[in-house]
């Protein structure tokens, strides 16, 4: 089967394993029948702005032309620093884009990755956001009424633990089981004052913790983890091919190295598998 159109990000659906589908333009290539097969990739030299549609020779902020990348609100760096969120301030790129992605429910979790780590997503986009990440388990552990709140309770509780994924660990095989009740409780113990402010702030409502004690438990199609990760890239490596051999967070797993499909968004390719 051959596609040929624009690049997006692996779309998953969680199952006793994670399926995926690799979208192409306006198809999307199953990639579960894959499993061991041989898969191709090749990146034509066309770039498209994923929200405007103008060719662009390179891409900025995971499928942007600079002008979007400079005018979206998805593009600004609250999205990466959640807590220097400035809707409040009526400085906003978009309010009406703020008002739909960050004015709303948004979970603090816990998450099992290549080791411990705080993360935040809007209610709406779990488990997607613990696939993407390649979190072997995870477990809510606040609900929070914006993403700046919840931004401003991971920075306190990034304190203590990592807020970061190291992804070449996580590929190399899942990380030892994590006890993430436990950890949440410390780490809730250890920000209970910025908790207090925040409803001080915010309402008392602004945040619940959860009282989860059972985390989501995720599981990969991989073969083969790789001993050591060789990072594939479409700009100095404009085909690629070979065994598909796993596929874990946005990697495609090849016998000769890994592609991060999120970063290469908007390249046109022909993929055939």
């Amino acid at each position: 089967m051959t596609l040929t159109g624009g690049l997006s990000k692996l779309r998953s659906e969680l199952g006793d394993t994670v399926s995926y589908r690799l979208p192409v333009g306006d198809d999307e290539l199953p990639l579960d029948p894959l499993a061991g097969q041989h898969l191709s990739i090749r990146y034509t030299g066309d770039i498209a702005c994923t929200h405007c549609g103008r060719a662009t020779k390179k891409s900025f902020n995971q499928g942007h032309c600079f002008p979007c990348s400079q005018r979206l609100a998805a593009c600004d760096i609250c999205i990466v620093r959640p807590e220097r969120c400035h809707y409040h301030k009526g400085t906003c790129r978009e309010p009406g884009w703020g008002e739909t992605h960050c004015l709303q429910p948004h979970v603090v979790y816990l998450a099992n990755t290549s080791g411990l780590k705080v993360g935040i997503t809007r209610k709406g986009q779990i488990p997607t956001r613990w696939i993407d990440q390649g979190a072997r388990e995870a477990l809510p552990v606040a609900e929070v009424a914006s993403r700046r709140i919840a931004g401003l309770l991971e920075v306190s509780l990034a304190r203590h633990v990592a807020d970061k994924t190291d992804w070449r660990a996580m590929l190399k095989g899942d990380p030892p089981p994590a006890d993430l009740a436990a950890s949440a409780r410390e780490l809730l113990a250890t920000a209970a004052a910025t908790i207090d402010e925040l409803r001080g702030q915010f309402g008392e409502s602004a945040v619940c913790l959860t009282g989860e004690t059972r985390p989501v438990t995720i599981r990969y199609p991989v073969r083969e983890h790789p001993a050591k990760v060789r990072s594939l890239n479409l700009d100095k490596q404009p085909e690629i091919e070979g065994t598909l051999v796993g596929i874990k967070g946005q990697y495609l797993i090849f016998d000769a190295g890994v592609l991060n499909v999120r970063k290469f968004t908007g390249y046109r390719i022909e993929a055939d598998g």
